[in-house]
């Protein structure tokens, strides 16, 4: 039976046995440095038995200078220098194709130096594992790849997208691995390599310390997340309460209140037409 370490809230040792593959924060935590893990992950996706992973790091943040970065869940590289990022999502918004087209990008921008020639550039897949049916199929996977439309061929970029139906749970090895990812029992696991890792996370007090952690953590950023939203908010609304007083004397033009309260054009513009009403 797990301990829970000192200093921790009672709650976390219950919310840890819930835990399932499926879920991100567990699912990073146990993919971390676990090659054999991410072995048997790739080889059933991608269906070879051939795949050697060098190296597995998780929860890996890339940043762009002009806009929003990401945050990977797990990111892999095998002995053919070929990458993988590979994600669990229970939610459909972050499954959505432009989601997985900007982490195809956003794995190009980490992994080519300056002045190396595009052609160097590795293939690359986005895996997502999805708790439902993405695409309503009723397929296990869906491969995502650009074609020639004219030539009805491949377009052979290198970059790759596949999506796993967390639905598909049948007796066949990827739908065992499905069966595996929703359950949080070790005991009931069909693949070994993951029963230990979940058994090591929930079980020993090694990583059930290091699972309480990472729950502190996120707990933590969560929350720090929150404040900078309620900020932001509060900062908002300040903004428009000025924009309607300055619209409602008259005296200045939407685009003035605007560069003033630094506040878009368009939504200055529908406080003015509030106003007018």
């Amino acid at each position: 039976m797990a301990q829970l370490p000192k200093n921790f809230p009672e709650e976390y040792l219950a919310i840890l046995q819930k835990f399932r593959f499926i879920d991100d924060t567990f699912f990073a935590a146990c993919l971390d440095g676990d090659i054999p893990c991410m072995n048997l992950i790739l080889r059933l996706v991608l269906a070879r038995d051939d795949i050697e992973v060098q190296r597995v790091t998780t929860q890996q943040s890339v940043q762009n200078l002009y806009g929003r970065g990401v945050r990977f869940d797990v990111l892999a590289v095998d002995a053919a220098g070929k990458l993988y990022n590979c994600e669990v999502q229970r939610a459909s918004e972050g499954a959505i194709p432009r989601r997985a087209r900007y982490n195809s990008g956003m794995l190009d921008s980490r992994v080519l130096a300056k002045g190396t020639p595009v052609r160097e550039l590795p293939e690359t897949y986005v895996i997502f594992i999805t708790e439902h049916d993405t695409f309503g199929a009723g397929l296990p996977l869906y491969h995502v790849d650009r074609t020639i439309r004219e030539l009805e061929r491949d377009f052979g970029d290198g970059a790759h997208i596949i999506y796993v139906n967390g639905d598909c749970k049948d007796d066949t090895p990827l739908g065992r691995l499905m069966q595996d990812f929703f359950e949080p029992e070790a005991e009931r696991l069909h693949y070994p390599v993951l029963a230990q890792r979940m058994e090591y996370f929930k079980s020993e007090a090694k990583g059930v310390a290091a699972m309480c952690e990472l729950m502190e953590r996120f707990g933590a950023e969560k929350e720090a997340k929150g404040r900078k939203e309620g900020l932001a908010a509060g900062e908002h609304g300040a903004q428009c309460k000025m924009a309607r007083r300055l619209l409602a004397r008259g005296q200045m033009t939407p685009g003035e209140v605007a560069e003033l309260t630094e506040l878009p054009l368009a939504e200055v513009e529908e406080i003015a037409k509030g106003i007018s009403a």
